[in-house]
């Protein structure tokens, strides 16, 4: 039997709880409070392998926990995680005063979303349409109709008809998108992102989806050998999203955060908070837009 953790820490998203494949719960910082994860990337696969990642990609993914009779991801099973979850957390739910929820208190002790995050991107998966409509299903047969639906995403994928049918459900849903855009240059975002896809068709596929819905840019910004991101990349940074709006992007708010749990390559390190503060209003100002930060 899988424990559940027994404190929900921001520096530590464990993404076991019980016996669980693919739901779990952690306290994150930008939703500001607890998120219910789902976990479509059970076998780690991601087409980024980005330097800061904080996915443990050291050891054996846990697919093991996968039925074998499992040759796809399980929707069902999905959904019942989900669904027990959630009666468990509902107002006056059993969890509530259990380890590791009753630590909880205040405005964490609510469900603030249901994020499709976990150890890869969501949407890669060929069946996310289906999961994320049995997903709102679930949501509003236990009365979290009101929790909002996350896609953090790398933006890779906002391109796909069947992504496009499914953030075009969520829009009448409370769906949001997280969309990643990690870089101004091609050449930063290479040594950040480790992939051969184009920062431009992913700046375009970004500006597609947020001319019909706003969304939410996701930064991570870190000190890379001792050293925050150089006056150019920022400047360039700040240009890529000026363009982005120029040519009707809706962005709700600029999420910039820094790494909070041990990267995928030793010389990323945390940005300080007020480093990372003075950036966000940097590019506030340089932008117009709405800027969080999170340390």
């Amino acid at each position: 039997m899988v424990l559940s953790p027994p404190v929900l820490q921001t520096h530590s998203h464990s993404r076991q709880f019980e016996s669980n494949v693919y739901v779990y719960p952690v306290l994150s910082r930008r939703s500001g409070g607890l998120s219910i994860g789902i976990n479509l990337n059970v076998d780690k696969v991601c087409n980024f392998d980005c330097i800061y990642c904080q996915v443990d990609r050291t050891g054996p993914p846990p697919v093991f926990r996968v039925p074998k009779t499992v040759s796809t991801l399980d929707i069902d099973r999905i959904c019942a995680e989900l669904d027990l979850l959630l009666q468990g957390l509902a107002p006056s739910g059993p969890l509530w005063q259990q380890t590791p929820f009753s630590a909880l208190q205040g405005a964490q002790a609510v469900v603030r979303d249901i994020a499709f995050s976990g150890d890869g991107e969501p949407t890669t998966v060929l069946e996310f349409e289906s999961i994320v409509k049995r997903v709102v299903e679930v949501r509003n047969l236990r009365g979290f109709a009101a929790t909002k639906i996350v896609i953090i995403t790398n933006a890779t994928g906002l391109g796909s008809a069947r992504v496009k049918r499914a953030l075009a459900f969520l829009d009448d849903q409370n769906g949001e998108v997280w969309a990643k855009l990690d870089a101004g240059t091609t050449e930063w975002f290479q040594m950040v992102d480790q992939t051969r896809l184009s920062l431009d068709r992913i700046q375009n596929q970004i500006v597609a989806c947020a001319k019909i819905r706003p969304v939410v840019i996701q930064t991570c910004l870190f000190r890379l050998n001792g050293y925050p991101p150089p006056d150019t990349e920022m400047e360039a940074y700040i240009d890529r999203l000026n363009s982005m709006v120029t040519n009707g992007a809706q962005i709700r708010t600029v999420h910039l955060y820094t790494v909070a749990r041990p990267p995928a390559v030793s010389a990323v390190t945390p940005l300080p908070a007020d480093t990372l503060r003075d950036l966000g209003t940097r590019v506030s100002n340089a932008t117009g837009l709405s800027v969080e930060t999170f340390p």
